[in-house]
């Protein structure tokens, strides 16, 4: 039924409205074409509601009535038929979420849909009338599951008979498939169409029948939305036919010969070429725009360098962090900084809450190890100046922090997914820098190509194949198996080696003997086991205080795992950090613990490793150095070092920032 109105509002586009022209009736209402546009979204971290919000605003400034709908306050048995009658277009912004899943607020209205369809009670005309319009924002790198809900969702909308205005779009977070470079790009380039298309909607424009004289100065002439409808909803025979067309098309073009193939071998070379000469970067604006406002100094297209919470607090003499403690690094002289941004899981306890790019495998535009060393340093060095003159830093340690010495490949992402990995570990050791590396036990290959490194971490998140998806939120199919194997490759390593396990309370903490085994099986000279650092609330995980651990009961853990560990003991505390060390034997020299880092010899042996072409090995015994007795589980100062001085802070506010 067409809504009819005395006059038209002032607030509202001419063309919005179409007179009916009625003999003897001058005040008879227009009739509406388009009521306004309905704009659902199904969001996790907020980017389709703000693409959302954005597409209403453009809607608005066409004189058109719009609304955004969070799909978790519609409900579609009661409302969605409607729609149907009510002259509006639906667009639905959806996301794909973890295993090609809905986000969590528009679970609800994707599980009505999917049995709505399929429901014979229902019918297929049960949506008859009602006009939409559908975008997904997925992430290819998830294969076989990209953007799956915004397909279904189009799907079943269309088995319930409803009418496609535009055909679906497709968002991409892979900047390396975006067919615009980025989602963000591919989202302008579908809104753009869909405005095109609303506004002939509302001028209640008809296609072109290709029969008029008029030729291309046809006023009805077809637009590129159009065409793409009728593509959409082709009939299953028009399809066949197509196939088969194509089919023999492809038939004859196969009776030219080997000229062809020829060629092809000498296009498909060019193209490769090309591609390779036209990497996208790692880097898209909108990342770099998240990232900065996180205090990330950004370099080149896929790297970063961040001051740790740690070095601010050691420059001011207020204590370093664990890795002090531990291993006797020097806190206000550790630059922590990434190679490579991206990572190949989507941990639920990530500190940048999922704004950092994702991969399995590196596709984007590389940067030379030697500039992103030199523009990590130049980077570092400029935030440390910064602290000039600051109340409480020790002009002593301000000089020093200046000289970096130890680089925390830690920052976030997955460092050793950058090809020139060992490239650039070597120019660290060519500076004296030690290279302490942690990786997500993802790349089990890389891990065995790895040259020597000071330290070597590999994250063990969980100890089951399930506990660990559910974590950890990998991207590789295969995790599991990647996961052991990446184990075994660091218990096939001679230099240091540590298991960093993150306590997640109610999720990884109640598989005792499981952790035991996967202990076994890379045999680390280390256990760094921390409690989880609460990040503050995000819509990428649920997350919340209730999962952080206390530290009495990281202890009762740490002892209970250290007593199914025959050939392990706990060594060192570091009670601001939540985090405690537990130390294979071997590393106790006569009653004593040796678990500090001899640095220069460390450099010595790294040297001459070097200069023999990797013939000449060290072991991780061959640059060890006594623990003090303050960093010592049990002592009274808990890993405190006493040179320094306590600093209770007086606010809430925390910098969640630190290796």
């Amino acid at each position: 039924m067409a809504l009819k109105k005395k006059s038209i509002s002032k607030d509202i586009n001419p063309w919005v409205y179409k007179a009916v022209k009625i003999q003897n009736c001058p005040d008879r209402a227009a009739v509406v074409h388009v009521s306004g546009v309905k704009i659902f979204y199904g969001s996790q971290t907020g980017t389709a509601k703000g693409f959302a919000k954005e597409l209403s605003e453009e809607v608005t400034n066409l004189g058109i009535p719009s609304e955004v709908i969070d799909m978790k306050d519609y409900d579609p048995d009661d409302q969605l038929p409607d729609e149907c009658t009510s002259k509006s277009v639906c667009v639905f912004l959806v996301a794909t979420y973890t295993d090609g899943q809905p986000t969590e607020n528009a679970e609800w209205f994707y599980r009505w849909l999917e049995e709505a369809s399929t429901d014979f009670r229902y019918g297929k005309t049960y949506l008859k009338g009602l006009r939409y319009a559908v975008f997904g924002l997925g992430n290819s790198v998830y294969v076989g599951h990209y953007n799956t809900v915004c397909k279904n969702v189009d799907k079943w909308l269309w088995m319930l008979s409803g009418m496609r205005v535009m055909t679906r779009g497709e968002g991409d977070c892979n900047v390396v498939k975006s067919h615009n470079g980025s989602i963000q790009a591919d989202f302008q380039a579908w809104k753009v169409k869909f405005l095109n298309r609303l506004q002939a909607l509302a001028k209640n424009e008809k296609s072109c029948s290709g029969n008029c004289k008029t030729g291309s100065s046809c006023k009805n002439k077809r637009n590129d939305g159009q065409l793409e409808v009728e593509k959409e909803n082709a009939s299953p025979q028009n399809a066949v036919a197509e196939v088969m067309a194509e089919k023999l098309h492809l038939d004859y073009l196969s009776v030219l010969g080997d000229v062809h193939t020829v060629k092809l071998s000498k296009f498909t070379a060019v193209k490769k070429l090309a591609d390779e000469e036209e990497r996208r970067e790692m880097i898209t604006p909108a990342l770099k725009e998240a990232l900065t406002k996180q205090g990330y100094k950004l370099i080149g297209s896929h790297s970063g360098v961040k001051l740790c919470r740690w070095t601010k607090s050691m420059l001011r003499g207020r204590g370093g962090c664990y890795k002090h403690t531990f291993y006797g690094i020097e806190s206000h002289r550790c630059m922590e900084t990434t190679p490579s941004l991206a990572c190949a899981n989507k941990c639920v306890f990530c500190w940048r809450h999922h704004t950092n790019p994702v991969g399995t495998e590196w596709h984007w535009k590389m940067d030379p190890a030697e500039k992103i060393l030199q523009d990590s340093l130049e980077k570092h060095q400029n935030m440390i100046r910064q602290f000039r003159g600051v109340p409480g830093v020790r002009p002593e340690r301000y000089e020093e922090g200046l000289a970096v010495k130890h680089c925390a490949l830690s920052l976030v992402g997955e460092p050793i997914m950058y090809p020139e990995i060992n490239t650039f570990i070597r120019l660290l050791h060519s500076h004296q820098i030690s290279s302490f590396l942690v990786t997500n036990a993802q790349f089990p290959q890389e891990i065995r190509n790895l040259v020597p490194v000071t330290q070597l971490y590999v994250s063990v998140d969980a100890s089951t194949k399930d506990s660990l998806k559910k974590i950890d939120r990998p991207l590789f199919k295969d995790f599991w198996p990647r996961f052991l194997d990446s184990l075994k490759a660091l218990g096939e390593k001679r230099q240091r080696t540590v298991y960093r396990l993150t306590l997640v309370k109610a999720w990884n903490v109640e598989e005792m003997q499981a952790y035991s085994e996967l202990i076994a099986m890379g045999q680390p000279d280390f256990i760094e086991v921390k409690g989880v650092t609460y990040c503050g609330e995000s819509s990428a995980s649920n997350l919340t205080m209730a999962n952080v651990p206390w530290h009495q009961e990281v202890v009762a853990f740490v002892q209970q795992l250290a007593g199914m560990l025959p050939q392990y003991e706990i060594a060192c505390e570091h009670e601001h950090s939540n985090c405690l060390l537990i130390a294979h034997t071997k590393f106790k020299v006569d009653g004593e613990w040796w678990t500090w880092i001899d640095y220069q010899r460390f450099q010595e042996l790294a040297h001459v490793h070097e200069e023999s072409g990797g013939l000449q090995s060290f072991s991780a015994l061959d640059y060890i150095a006594k623990t003090p007795s303050w960093a010592l589980f049990g002592a009274s100062e808990q890993g405190f070092d006493p040179a320094d001085t306590r600093f209770q802070r007086r606010n809430k506010t925390k910098d969640i920032s630190g290796c």
